[in-house]
């Protein structure tokens, strides 16, 4: 049996690895939270502007067969504080900042 020897990890780069899991995770909240921002915009303009919990579940890109004009559809999930009722559906942010909706509120 030959006896390996295993070495400790600097100090320094522990810290660097530390430094780079937080900012990390600081980046995923940031984009998280301008993420639902944006969608609880869009959602005013819509019609539904007393919201809460708000959850961008996630984004799609989809293309129109006949223009080839490239899109973006989300799908959300938010609870209505005017319905009292959580709505799960889909937003299509098409041309010209053309929003539609189809929403199922139960």
């Amino acid at each position: 049996m030959s006896n390996s020897e295993v070495r400790k990890l600097p100090r320094k780069t522990i810290v660097i690895i530390g430094v780079l899991i937080l900012a990390g995770i600081a980046v995923f909240t940031i984009l998280k939270t301008l993420k639902q921002d944006k969608m609880t915009e869009i959602l005013a303009t819509l019609g539904h502007s007393n919201i809460k919990k708000i959850e961008v579940i996630n984004k799609l890109s989809v293309e129109d067969k006949e223009t080839r004009y490239k899109s973006k559809v989300y799908k959300v999930r938010f609870y209505d504080n005017d319905l009292d009722k959580t709505c799960i559906g889909f937003i299509h942010m098409g041309r010209f900042n053309k929003n539609t909706k189809d929403f199922d509120c139960k």
